[in-house]
């Protein structure tokens, strides 16, 4: 028996849930360019329609398929588009404006030099996207992401408690030694004034004794 149908068939887990917003992000920058190159090239082919029909001047011709040309580069510069299928649309735009205009050729301009390094255009870059990183928000939190947060927090809380009474622990115990040694000093210190009074005591007895002797004998 089939499985029924589910229900939700959209992004789950929080890596898909990201690359959903990252497609809308990059859509909404693509889409227009993509879309502006299209139509400069569909108003090139149509311009060299119409001076093909009305004898028209072939400045306005040149000057359409040249805008076309720099949104073209400008989209495969920016990966809207691939440099290949750019330089694919390129010419077959022109190949239709030659056959359109009968034979006649049109110049392709000379092409842009480049005004800045590579290595410009990359700092220019990463501060672009440093600044659009910090003032865009990070959209809505899955609730995946918000406990791992959480435990994240709880755990730094509980290894930081445990951390301050491990500190106090060595100077707790240090004053026990203190008072052991304390003790023990006491303690010998009396067993050698007790050992010096008994070898006080058994010199006296001796001293009476060996005098007592004395006199028995005198």
């Amino acid at each position: 028996m089939a499985h029924s149908p589910r229900g939700w068939t959209g992004a789950r887990t929080p890596s898909a849930i990201k690359r959903v917003r990252q497609t809308e992000r990059r859509r909404a920058v693509n889409q227009p360019r993509r879309t502006e190159a299209k139509t400069l090239i569909s108003k090139a082919v149509t311009s060299a329609t119409e001076a093909a029909s009305n004898g028209g001047a072939g400045d306005e011709v040149r000057e359409a398929v040249q805008r076309a040309v720099s949104a073209l580069d400008r989209a495969a510069k920016l990966g809207v588009i691939h440099h290949n299928a750019a330089d694919r649309r390129k010419s077959r735009l022109m190949l239709k404006v030659n056959a359109t205009l009968g034979g006649d050729g049109l110049v392709a301009g000379p092409k842009a030099a480049r005004q800045t390094s590579k290595l410009a255009a990359a700092k220019v870059a990463k501060a672009r996207i440093a600044a659009s990183r910090a003032t865009k928000a990070k959209g809505a939190q899955t609730a995946a992401g918000k406990a791992r947060a959480a435990l994240a927090r709880t755990t730094r809380d509980t290894s930081s408690e445990k951390a301050a009474p491990a500190a106090a622990e060595p100077k707790a115990a240090s004053k026990p030694a203190a008072s052991a040694k304390a003790k023990a000093a006491s303690k010998t210190a009396s067993k050698s004034s007790a050992a010096k009074s008994a070898t006080g005591k058994t010199s006296a007895k001796t001293s009476a004794k060996t005098t007592s002797k004395a006199a028995k004998k005198s």
